[in-house]
């Protein structure tokens, strides 16, 4: 049943707990750090041990808690267990980030199928699979705050990333659907499409790159974002300032998507 709207100060996420899967480097990284210093107990999760243990660091030194448990998306089991750990560890889960993503480059016409369907299955299927284990729990607890990353490429055209492309539209199709399915349970379902922030995903592709000086050109602010500027969106979405938002691809872009002429 849907919790009423409560009387707790805007944006403040002391004792919120927060999953943020692939929330040990780069965007995700970000995210779950932004997620702690406003209040959360942040688990952040990726495939590899070493860099859990580094993250899940970061948020205890904020005086927040954490856990050490690895996850791959593109595996089921994988995140029920992390699911679970996170259940006896905290007794809830009240905050999903989905970070998680990959990549790579080429001709569409090209492109191997199983390429395809990899990059698929991380992005768009790992997303549903997370939504999907920890969503169920947060409808039965009245209560929950999911925000998936999309991308500008949810929206435009990217040259040579069809299946990332493909991807990250189906991720803004999927947060669209769940949020109204799930609109009078409590659980609200966003998602935040960056613009061009370098990560270890696409700096390769982005900095002193012929494309990373086209996106310079198209974007207004003339300049990249940095990760950590992503954080306030997501922690005006997992707050009780959003009460009211679902459904809805924040775009964090500096312009990008507004622009058609800059000069």
């Amino acid at each position: 049943m849907q919790q009423s709207p409560t009387s707790e100060p805007l944006f403040n996420l002391t004792g919120r707990v927060a999953v943020v899967t692939g929330g040990t480097t780069g965007l995700g990284r970000a995210i779950g750090l932004g997620l702690a210093e406003a209040g959360a107990d942040v688990i952040p999760s990726s495939r590899r041990l070493l860099e859990v243990e580094k993250a899940a660091a970061e948020v205890e030194a904020l005086g927040r808690r954490s856990l050490r448990v690895t996850s791959d998306v593109l595996s089921r089991s994988s995140l029920q267990a992390l699911h679970d750990a996170v259940l006896a560890a905290f007794g809830k889960v009240d905050i999903l980030v989905n970070a998680a993503g990959t990549t790579t480059r080429g001709p569409t016409l090209k492109a191997e199928e199983a390429e395809w369907t990899r990059i698929l299955d991380t992005n768009l299927t790992g997303t549903l699979r997370a939504c999907q284990i920890f969503g169920g729990t947060m409808v039965s607890a009245g209560y929950g705050r999911i925000i998936n990353l999309a991308s500008l490429s949810s929206f435009v055209g990217f040259h040579g990333v069809a299946a990332y492309s493909a991807s990250k539209a189906g991720v803004a199709s999927l947060t669209k659907v769940l949020a109204i399915e799930l609109a009078e349970s409590g659980v609200n379902v966003n998602a935040i499409a960056p613009g061009i922030f370098p990560t270890p995903l696409n700096r390769k592709l982005v900095q002193g790159t012929p494309r990373g000086e086209e996106l310079l050109v198209r974007t207004p602010m003339h300049r990249f974002g940095q990760a950590h500027e992503l954080a306030g969106t997501a922690i005006f979405l997992a707050s009780q300032a959003a009460s009211f938002v679902t459904g809805e691809v924040i775009v964090v872009d500096g312009g990008f998507l507004a622009s058609a002429v800059n000069q």
